[in-house]
């Protein structure tokens, strides 16, 4: 039996759930109608068809042996005969592949996940629209509308600070704060535009708007922000070795976990906390449409997040809570706002605030 599916509003899709379909359909839908099938016995057909397809490729930039192996453990576990293949790379590199294949008419991946990712992956019209159920326990800010993308793990972006060189009472928890002459010299950021530098400088624009943002970023210019063309994670390593007081956009987790092992650094958040989302996307000719979207609804789900939970990350769901020595910077537990940058707002503001960073900071 054929199925006409319809592409209703997300929690429309979810709260109906009417289709009738039985196990064996699999094989009658197109690879658009599996990707968007939401009937009520959509684990079976996914599944069914997935056995078929034997694997799935995941193009993603977790670690492997913190993340991944555990992700393909837990899924190959729950869908005997399904393998979880992975490969791990930075978001550039993983567009870089998928461009790459599709180029070619040889798809070898079937989704890509990453921080940084989705704008990529949507600007250059490497991904296709799915559905997923799992979305409807997720806040409606981390969800897209297009339904190109779908949250993985959140990232909350503050400031890391030496504690040998600088007192709690002392780091700067403000914007003016960072205009105190004292810190002059000392401070570092991540020269990138997508997360580090550029996200700083999108996130104030944001905030602020042009004019004050612009004003506010003379004179920042001034305090000589040393700019390192490594990664964020890089920035909090020169931090508690010494060679600078405060590392500016870092990711606030990383420096709790280098806290937990005896490195003297620590983190401060301000005032709204900006987060990003890393995301998952479906790629466009997709060879296992069926096991994709077994694997998205799997990641997506309560078993999935606290796999990325117990992995140091924190969790997008909101069910599922992050670890306790990295749960006093989500922001609803210190009291602060999140601003959470979409992908599509990454984006928009991208260029514009690469070229803020190389005429103002350079």
């Amino acid at each position: 039996m054929r199925h006409r599916l319809v592409r209703p509003s997300l929690a429309a899709s979810f709260a109906a759930a009417v289709a009738v379909a039985t196990p064996h359909s699999a094989a009658a839908l197109t690879a658009a109608e599996v990707l968007n099938y939401t009937g009520a016995d959509r684990n079976a057909v996914l599944y069914e068809g997935a056995k078929k397809e034997g694997q799935v490729v995941f193009y993603s930039g977790m670690i492997p042996n913190q993340t991944l192996r555990p992700l393909a453990e837990s899924f190959q576990k729950k869908y005997p005969g399904v393998k979880l293949n992975y490969w791990r790379a930075d978001s550039e590199e993983i567009v870089v592949k998928m461009t790459a294949e599709q180029r070619a008419g040889n798809m070898v991946g079937d989704l890509l996940e990453g921080t940084g990712v989705g704008e990529l992956a949507v600007s250059a019209g490497l991904v296709q629209p799915f559905l997923t159920p799992a979305l409807a326990e997720y806040p409606e800010q981390y969800r897209d509308p297009r339904h190109l993308w779908a949250p993985t793990r959140l990232s909350y972006f503050g400031t890391a600070y030496n504690t040998k060189q600088v007192s709690p009472d002392k780091v700067p928890r403000n914007l003016d704060a960072l205009l105190d002459p004292q810190w002059q010299g000392k401070m570092a950021w991540s020269f990138g535009p997508a997360t580090g530098a550029g996200l700083f400088i999108s996130s104030i624009r944001i905030t602020l708007g042009e004019e004050k943002a612009n004003a506010y970023f003379a004179k920042l210019a001034k305090q000589k922000i040393a700019n390192l063309a490594e990664t964020a994670r890089t920035v909090v390593d020169r931090v508690y070795a010494g060679e600078y007081a405060i590392g500016l956009a870092i990711y606030a987790h990383h420096p709790l976990i280098s806290k937990g092992k005896g490195a003297p650094v620590d983190t401060v958040l301000m005032d709204p906390v900006t987060s990003a989302a890393g995301v998952m996307l479906v790629a466009k000719g997709l060879p296992h449409p069926n096991a994709a979207m077994l694997l998205v609804d799997f990641i997506l789900s309560k078993d999935g997040q606290e796999i990325m939970a117990k992995s140091e990350y924190f969790p997008a769901r909101p069910d599922v809570a992050a670890l306790p020595q990295l749960a006093p910077i989500v922001p609803t537990n210190a009291g602060f706002k999140e601003m959470f940058v979409n992908p599509e707002t990454l984006q928009k503001y991208a260029d514009s605030s690469a070229k803020i960073l190389g005429d103002v900071f350079r």
